[in-house]
């Protein structure tokens, strides 16, 4: 059972631990550090499941279990702190399929999940293409595999989730930010102007004129989109 999950956890070490574990499982997983940001990554990515902190800056768990229920029925496994009993029983009235109070132990979360994959049939029943196109350019979370107008091309994990999140939603710009949080699980030690560098090589390995591109395009004041569309 391969899914691709969404950690939101504002602990880096917690959140690198567990991104290390669901990778050791054969899923794939994208790390958030705020509620907003985990809102993004969910409407963006739709993942088969939200690991999802309950003291989370910018919008809280509460906050963001309200609204992923609200929107839609990806499952939810909240975790929160030991004496919460209070936060639990919110939780799990707002519609969180299952929690786990801190501390815990890595192969338990690991077990709950597959126990929350196995019972919501998310991934299970995920026999769609996962490939994500658009603008020539085809991304496989699955695989972790890029490819240019059929051509394979290498990408570092941070370059990897940056095109992952741009291919997804072709035309909209992304800020430094934005692109930036894509990459926290994989990049923790990047800064913004860092997101600068991976475009250019993004920009190296996918445009035919990397100096006058067509694709990976500057919206000046503002950040970056891909151009191209869909397909």
């Amino acid at each position: 059972m391969c899914a691709h999950v969404l950690v939101a956890e504002d602990d880096e070490m917690q959140a690198e631990l567990i991104r290390r574990s669901l990778l050791s499982e054969g899923h794939t997983a994208t790390v958030v550090h705020d509620g907003s940001a985990a809102l993004d990554a969910a409407r963006r990515l739709r993942p088969d499941l939200v690991v999802l902190d309950l003291m989370l800056p910018v919008i809280d768990g509460f906050g963001v279990c309200r609204v992923l229920r609200r929107d839609d029925d990806i499952p939810v496994l909240m975790l929160t702190a030991r004496s919460a009993e209070d936060d639990v029983l919110l939780g799990l009235e707002l519609g969180a399929d299952d929690y786990m109070t801190k501390p815990y132990s890595p192969r338990e979360l690991m077990a709950r999940i597959r126990t929350v994959l196995r019972r919501s049939g998310r991934a299970a029943g995920r026999r769609e293409d996962p490939v994500v196109r658009a603008a020539g350019i085809a991304v496989d979370p699955e695989r972790h595999e890029v490819r240019c107008d059929g051509a394979a091309v290498e990408c570092t994990p941070a370059e990897f989730e940056i095109l992952l999140a741009r291919v997804a939603e072709p035309e909209r710009v992304f800020s430094r930010r934005q692109l930036l949080e894509c990459t926290r699980g994989t990049d923790r030690a990047s800064t913004e102007r860092a997101v600068d560098v991976h475009i250019m090589n993004l920009r190296r390995k996918t445009e035919a004129d990397p100096r006058n591109p067509a694709r990976l395009l500057t919206v000046f004041g503002v950040g970056y989109k891909l151009s191209g569309g869909r397909g």
